[in-house]
């Protein structure tokens, strides 16, 4: 649908939100364009360096009912968006097992309590499985005998989050959105287009001063051998851990969060305590080859809730998915696009069209108006 020579839509931030904004955009006709400061692969983004869990059951143990079913609902939706790529990506639907030494045995009931406090009720039914003795070895064999006790949330999945981003820049290409990587985009002289969709995560601070960073740490280690087949999370007090196997026998593991925009290499103390946990889930780690330690921070609103921010005008800010990015993207990116299609038929143009807007969306809670401020 285009109006004139520029285009309808002008994407900035080339992460994961914004590529599949961009791609959503054009598919439903639409003349694109996205800009991105890193790479085509992703290199610099928050979601090059994720697990891309899916796991809104296991996450509702620190977060609200907003992001379970948001989660929940994404993940039913996953399948679709990998079908219409043009590239393969790994995507599995084997649930979550959630585990803990005996040392640690009181953080069971303390997440038990906390999940079934925030899930739905919908996730709760059947999706939460008490495993013990030779019920949890059956279900995980590569654990079996190594812990007494656990949970099996079946209904949980993950991807290959790289796989993710290759994709997408590859439908990107596909649906004929004008691509700009290696591009920085200057908060006072915008890119031309009829409307603006600002994704560039904490790349928006100038704009969003409440966002902030909250680093994470991961290893990524190849493990043959131990052949674990789903996301594995083990509970403890200070260093809560998760293990996600990819294919070919590598693993991806992170357990640390931390306030704070630093974006320096993984410390020393991080590396030991992230894969000496690993190696108490299973001993195969002692022998795994690390082949990255990687840092990088999540944009973050106050209330760890992702919004989408309206101007008043012709910009949509989608920003603050935190650690919950693939988790969540798809329902996310689903509403700031049909809002984007409204807002460029002029079907919202001021406060009361918002407000009405609002009221009728699904996910009403993630919309906020702000047309008081000023870019910075």
């Amino acid at each position: 649908m285009n109006r004139s020579g520029q285009p309808d839509f002008a994407v900035l931030g080339g992460g994961l939100c914004g590529r599949l904004v961009a791609w959503r955009l054009a598919g439903e006709g639409h003349r694109v364009a996205l800009y991105e400061r890193g790479d085509a692969a992703g290199t610099q983004a928050a979601a090059w360096v994720a697990a891309a869990m899916l796991a809104p059951l296991a996450e509702a143990a620190s977060a609200e009912l907003l992001i379970a079913r948001l989660g929940a609902s994404s993940l039913d939706t996953w399948p679709q968006v990998l079908a219409e790529l043009p590239e393969p990506v790994f995507f599995q639907r084997n649930g979550t097992l959630v585990v803990w030494h005996h040392a640690d045995r009181t953080e069971a009931p303390l997440f038990e309590r906390r999940v079934r406090s925030n899930a739905p009720a919908e996730l709760l039914d059947g999706g939460f499985v008490k495993l013990a003795g030779a019920q949890l070895g059956a279900a995980e064999p590569a654990l079996a005998g190594r812990f007494n006790q656990g949970w099996l949330l079946p209904r949980e999945g993950q991807l290959d989050n790289r796989q993710v981003l290759a994709a997408l820049a590859a439908g990107l290409a596909q649906r004929g959105v004008e691509t700009h990587w290696n591009t920085p985009v200057d908060d006072h002289a915008l890119p031309p287009a009829h409307i603006t969709i600002d994704c560039r995560g904490l790349g928006a601070k100038p704009v969003l001063p409440t966002l902030r960073g909250i680093r994470g740490e991961v290893a990524r280690v190849h493990a043959p051998g131990i052949k674990l087949t789903r996301p594995v999370r083990l509970l403890h007090p200070r260093y809560p851990l998760y293990i996600a196997p990819k294919p070919n026998d590598l693993y991806v593991i992170g357990a640390t969060e931390v306030e704070g925009e630093d974006m320096s290499p993984v410390s020393v103390r991080s590396a030991l305590e992230l894969l000496s946990a690993a190696f108490s889930v299973h001993p195969g780690f002692g022998e795994a080859r690390i082949l990255e330690l990687n840092s990088q921070c999540r944009p973050t609103l106050p209330d760890h809730r992702p919004a989408l921010l309206w101007d008043g005008a012709q910009t949509l800010r989608v920003n603050g998915l935190y650690r919950h990015g693939y988790m969540i993207v798809p329902e996310v990116a689903d509403e700031a696009v049909r809002f984007a299609a409204a807002l460029l038929d002029g079907r919202i143009g001021d406060a009361d069209a918002f407000a009405d807007w609002q009221s009728a969306a699904r996910w009403s809670e993630l919309f906020q108006l702000d047309s008081t401020r000023e870019p910075a």
